[in-house]
């Protein structure tokens, strides 16, 4: 009987120090601070991953946060939940679009549709807005997979401008990967920021154009400046650089394989465009039939539906695979796919831990003042957020989904004056700078492409901060011209 007393005091003793920091207020930018640390050495430090970093860290900041103790966990996982609840079918759909995609052909006919279409001279042209266009259903990195060995085939035709496609596929496939969803880092933005992913998609893509526009003239520049030539590279990569190219009568057509990337930025568009117009219309018959026809067809996770059957049948039509071969392939995609949806509902999590230890309403008061300099300030405050978590732990995405999970916390979307997309792209923008050796895109670049260390700092490293700063440039001009508040809902 003595036993149970003495159980019972030695809990009480190790619960005092937990129970004296509850019952202390700490500041929110001090629990801001913390959170972020957290995340930054669980990555770079202890290498526990992004999905553990982001995890600890909410729960760390849970733990910080006001409210009751025996809530702290719970509401965390709770968080971490519903954002896998609304982001994990569309990432998964993604993923088997561009595996299917690249198994089918489709991805092949694309690159050589636009090299007939801008010629041998304009080829830096093609591989870009091949680049640009394939990354926005298929990850950086496949998609720089795919089109290296077209670039080394190229240079071997021409005998010069290997940096040069380098550099083009490079920049078009990161700024889109970065601003248009439904590739993960958006997503995410959209979906911590609260606003329609249609939106994400049609001002992701205004801001990337210039973007790949600006860095393919540094792309020239450096094809002018650095005398770099085209290295043997080992492995599988060197295998497929030297296979025969399939014959063009087994590729998709053009139109077949554009349809998976074309199908669901159309139908989420059209929703938003729809969804937009009705509010400034009179609310008739005709047109409430036409948004909840939109509303359905044009709902991101359908639309990403609809678009991984498209490719899957393509996959289907054009290479006859077996049963367990498809089965295999759509394994591969949701594999890849499910650590993306991990991190991402983690980032979800901690964005939404901010938001209970009131880390918005204290930055708020710090930048209060007249809405245009508020606007700009927010916009340059989304941009450096990024940036910093970009060069300290290396992964784009991650910083993508911290950086918006932090800007979340600090804004009221009913008093912002401009639409909460700008930041979105600032985030976005500033998440692509300085790509150093803790990133797995410079190392993708450099060893596919053969470059060593310094030669990829001097170049691929410069085109992504070029990349950064034009996409907060832009976003910073479209913003002032056309800020588009989101209107605070009509009192019911």
């Amino acid at each position: 009987m003595a036993a149970e007393p003495y159980c019972f005091c030695a809990i009480q003793r190790t619960l005092a120090p937990l129970a004296a920091i509850q019952s202390r207020s700490m500041h929110p930018l001090l629990i801001l601070l913390i959170g972020t640390l957290v995340v930054v050495a669980s990555i770079v430090w202890l290498r526990i991953g992004a999905f553990f970093g982001l995890m600890l860290s909410a729960f760390v900041v849970s733990f910080l946060a006001p409210g009751e103790l025996t809530e702290k966990i719970p509401r965390a996982l709770e968080e971490l939940g519903n954002t896998a609840g609304k982001i994990s079918l569309i990432i998964a759909c993604a993923a088997v679009v561009g595996k299917c995609m690249t198994d089918s052909g489709a991805a092949d006919r694309i690159v050589r549709s636009f090299l007939k279409l801008f010629g041998e001279t304009r080829t830096p042209i093609a591989l870009m807005t091949s680049g640009f266009v394939l990354s926005v259903p298929v990850f950086f990195d496949t998609v720089f997979y795919l089109l290296v060995p077209l670039a080394r085939s190229l240079h071997r035709r021409t005998k010069q401008n290997y940096l040069l496609y380098i550099l083009a596929i490079a920049s078009g496939a990161a700024i889109t990967h970065t601003l248009v969803p439904p590739t993960p880092g958006p997503l995410a933005m959209a979906e911590n920021l609260n606003f329609d992913v249609g939106i994400m998609i049609i001002m992701g893509t205004i801001v990337a154009v210039p973007c790949s526009v600006v860095t393919l003239f540094y792309a020239h520049w450096a094809q002018q400046r650095f005398e770099i030539p085209m290295r043997p590279i080992s492995g599988d990569e060197e295998f497929k650089e030297n296979a025969p190219e399939v014959d063009e009568a087994r590729l998709p057509s053009f139109f077949e394989s554009v349809l998976p990337i074309v199908l669901p930025v159309l139908l989420i568009a059209a929703n938003t465009i729809v969804t937009t117009l009705a509010k400034s219309a009179e609310q008739s018959a005709a047109i409430t039939q036409i948004v909840k026809v939109t509303g359905v067809l044009g709902h991101a996770s359908l639309a990403l539906v609809l678009s991984a059957c498209v490719a899957l049948l393509l996959y289907v039509k054009y290479r006859a695979p077996s049963r367990s071969e498809i089965q295999n392939s759509i394994e591969t995609a949701l594999m890849s796919a499910g650590v993306i949806i991990l991190i991402t509902a983690a980032g979800g999590a901690f964005g939404a831990m901010l938001k209970e230890a009131q880390v918005g309403p204290v930055i708020e008061n710090l930048f209060s003042g007249n809405q245009t300099a508020t606007g700009i300030t927010l916009l340059l405050i989304a941009w450096v957020t990024a940036s910093l978590l970009k060069i300290s732990q290396g992964s784009g995405t991650v910083a993508m989904i911290t950086a918006s999970s932090i800007v979340a916390s600090m804004i009221d979307p009913s008093t912002l004056e401009i639409h909460p997309v700008y930041l979105a792209t600032a985030i976005g923008s500033g998440s692509l700078c300085v790509s150093w050796m803790n990133d797995s895109g410079f190392w993708i670049v450099a060893r596919m492409s053969g470059l060593t260390e310094v030669e990829t700092l001097k170049t691929w490293t410069i085109s992504l901060i070029i990349l950064s700063i034009v996409g907060l440039i832009v976003t910073i001009v479209l913003a002032t011209l056309l800020p588009m508040p989101i209107e605070p809902p009509a009192p019911i």
